[in-house]
């Protein structure tokens, strides 16, 4: 039974996306057959969620030790494909996660994409299509999550990518839409490259993409490293981390309970959740961790102080995103997967709910911009607290469920640093712990900035008459701030603990989840650092940005250090150079030595039809002096004695 469940999580969802697909787009205009479309789309996206929640809770009720089924797919000359799903406390967790926030993402969605009060569109026609790829999306990562099978977990990965590059170009009002859906899809396919040779290295060397067979198998130094490194490379881009996190903040471009979904339970989530699944394999690689440590500590930062500078309020939130996976990361690197995914739980709850509310601000201002809005507490009260607890758990205030989720990563990197506890090498824990620190500031900084400049001080658009969002918005933003706020307490229960101290890894025991002690003081007071220099700053002149203090940095902060540009010169230019040789010496060397070749044979064709049509008189003439001299020779011959 506990099988059929987990086959049937992502079936469920996966069902009404191929159900809602068949759907026609509304419609134009207000009229009874747009509703009865969108009310049919509404109904299946809705109930696909709430269907895939309540099994996801069952199983979270059935599970409590490692359960496995699986059948032969294909069997290529004893090189296996299964299919089969592989469940453990952990994945049930992480299931109840995605499956909340679709839910709540579905339920938002059907005010959302209505008029708003700065909208001249009544309906959106399009949102059967956008409602079923939500489903789709969902079960997507449901895939992910219960695979039993490489390829398997491959497949939802790849889903996912396009259902991401749909729904951020869902709305073609937007020319920046397209664009960013497309850059999301190459960006995220370059990583995808590494994590299919990698996946291709661990099935061909166990004889099987049984993940139970890969992680049971003993692989070679060599083929193991390869592998790691390849699986980061897809790492890298599904969760947006350096060099390949440059998609994630032009994906805003998308509807704002698509961004929701994706970095709260998701795409960024994936990635995590994926190195999780496969901890054995890399904590048997102290190089491929070493790698995992620098590049989630370059991201950390990387993307704390770009949030310091943006005006864009989905913009702040995207870059925070960045920064905050960077976290999830380093607990990975240090060899703590159980911290990573309660700062994955723990994340997707506040950033949903993060999102959701600046959904519900712009849905009533009408813009993004931070610059424009100011003084929407007194018209927005459940918007601001929602916000305010979303902000103090993603910035760390005890006790929110952030405080305790971040840290957990910071304990444990500082054991790795002091200790040399962990299979990474010292130095890894040294650079993530010390890094995490200075983040803890930054975040403190930016989240304060993000409360005054939108909900602090004088309105700067006083035409505008905000309001609270309607019931279908509000609910999933109330609901979403009672797990932001104590789903960190929950740590401290031991069925909660126990799954995800204990999954299917063998790699942590007599391991906390929380801890308590001195060591909270120190990512307290700088919490209190980062906060009290942004309001510092505000009180001065509440007119002012409080971005202004980063002088000279802040253009540099605001364009993420230019590492677009950086890409776009050494890589973009570079191949789109190198496509133009290719194309010009396709078009000239090989195209024009075909054609060439058939222009000659023509020209020589023609040439010698001409010089036979030329001597056609002179031949014509021959043949008749022939004849004479033949019947003249005839005739002599034929008088002779």
């Amino acid at each position: 039974m506990t099988g059929l469940l987990g086959a049937a999580l992502p079936a469920v969802p996966l069902l009404a996306g191929l159900t809602g697909l068949l759907l026609p787009p509304s419609p134009r205009g207000a009229t009874t057959g747009e509703d009865r479309v969108r009310r049919a789309a509404i109904a299946l996206g809705v109930t696909g969620a709430a269907g895939a929640l309540l099994i996801a809770l069952a199983l979270l009720a059935r599970v409590d030790d490692p359960v496995e089924t699986s059948t032969t797919w294909i069997d290529l000359g004893g090189l296996r494909v299964t299919l089969g799903v592989r469940l453990d406390g952990a994945a049930t967790l992480v299931a109840v996660a995605v499956a909340a926030v679709a839910l709540a993402v579905q339920v938002y969605s059907t005010a959302y994409l209505k008029r708003g009060p700065h909208d001249d569109v009544e309906v959106d026609h399009r949102y059967p299509p956008y409602a079923a790829q939500i489903s789709l999306f969902t079960a997507a990562m449901l895939l992910v999550v219960v695979a039993g099978d490489l390829v398997m977990l491959l497949v939802g990965w790849e889903v996912m990518g396009l259902c991401s590059y749909l729904l951020i170009a869902h709305d073609r009002r937007l020319p920046e839409a397209p664009a960013a859906a497309m850059k999301a899809f190459l960006v995220t396919r370059v990583g995808d490259v590494g994590f299919l040779l990698g996946i291709a290295l661990l099935g061909v060397s166990a004889g099987s993409f049984r993940i139970a067979d890969v992680l049971a198998h003993d692989h070679s130094t060599g083929v193991l490293t390869a592998a790691c490194l390849l699986l980061l490379a897809g790492v890298a881009g599904k969760s947006a981390q350096f060099p390949l996190h440059t998609w994630l903040p032009d994906a805003m471009a998308g509807p704002t309970p698509i961004s929701a979904l994706i970095h709260a339970a998701t795409m960024v989530a994936a990635g995590v959740y994926a190195v999780a699944r496969l901890y054995p394999l890399f904590a048997a690689t102290p190089t491929a961790l070493a790698v995992l440590g620098v590049m989630a500590s370059i991201t950390l930062l990387l993307g704390a102080f770009a949030a310091t500078a943006q005006d864009d309020l989905k913009r702040v939130l995207a870059w925070s995103t960045v920064s905050q996976i960077g976290y999830m990361t380093g607990a990975l690197a240090v060899g703590a997967p159980a911290a990573a995914l309660f700062h994955l739980l723990a994340h997707a709850a506040f950033k949903a709910l993060l999102f959701l509310a600046a959904g519900a601000v712009i849905h009533a201002v009408g813009t993004t911009l931070m610059s424009r809005m100011g003084g929407l507490r007194r018209d927005m009260p459940v918007t601001f607290w929602c916000t305010l607890i979303g902000l103090g758990a993603l910035a760390g205030v005890p006790p929110l469920s952030g405080f305790w989720s971040k840290d957990g990563v910071l304990a444990v990197a500082e054991s790795a640093a002091l200790d040399g506890a962990g299979p990474a090498p010292a130095w890894v824990g040294w650079l993530v712990w010390l890094v995490g620190l200075l983040g803890v500031v930054v975040t403190a900084w930016y989240a304060t900035r993000l409360l005054l400049r939108t909900f602090l001080g004088e309105p700067r658009m006083p035409l505008r008459h905000p309001h609270d969002p309607p019931a279908a918005m509000r609910w999933p933003v109330l609901l979403l701030a009672v797990p932001a706020a104590l789903l960190g307490l929950a740590a401290f229960l031991p069925p909660f603990a126990d799954r995800l101290l204990a999954p299917a890894t063998g790699t942590e025991t007599d391991v906390e989840l929380v801890h308590l002690g001195l060591a909270l003081l120190l990512p307290t007071a700088l919490l209190l650092v980062g906060a009290l220099l942004a309001w510092a700053g505000w009180r001065r002149d509440p007119a002012t940005d409080p971005a202004r203090a980063l002088g000279p940095l802040r253009p540099v902060f605001a364009a993420a250090f230019r590492l677009d540009d950086v890409q776009h010169a050494l890589v973009v230019r570079p191949t789109t150079a190198l496509a133009g040789v290719l194309r010009t010496g396709d078009e000239v060397v090989v195209d024009g030595a075909v054609e060439g070749t058939g222009r000659g044979a023509y020209g020589l064709g023609g040439g010698l039809a001409a010089l036979h049509r030329a001597a056609l008189p002179r031949a014509a003439a021959a043949v008749l002096a022939g004849a004479v001299l033949i019947g003249l020779a005839a005739v002599l011959i034929g008088g002779a004695p």
